[in-house]
């Protein structure tokens, strides 16, 4: 996962091919979306950011509410389905 971290690019290309594999796997994007903010917590909670970006991202992430980080986790998947 550290590689994956080095670059916000090389994070976005990630979290694409995720989103495109569990299209394709049939979830919702309901599900995406909560899959989404699973990794968001996840990260926040074990992974040190690697970048600017990723530094932004957490610092974000720690002032939102549940709510506000469930609407940044969606938009990191529009963000990426975009890319696509």
């Amino acid at each position: 996962m550290s590689t994956v971290l080095e670059t916000f690019d090389k994070w976005k290309h990630f979290l694409s091919d995720r989103v495109e594999q569990a299209k394709k796997a049939g979830m919702s994007e309901d599900t995406i979306s909560k899959l989404a903010f699973q990794i968001g917590e996840f990260l926040d909670d074990k992974v040190d950011p690697k970048n600017s970006e990723e530094r932004l991202l957490k610092e974000l992430w720690d002032v939102g509410n549940d709510e506000e980080r469930k609407t940044m986790a969606k938009m990191m998947v529009k963000l990426v389905e975009n890319k696509t």
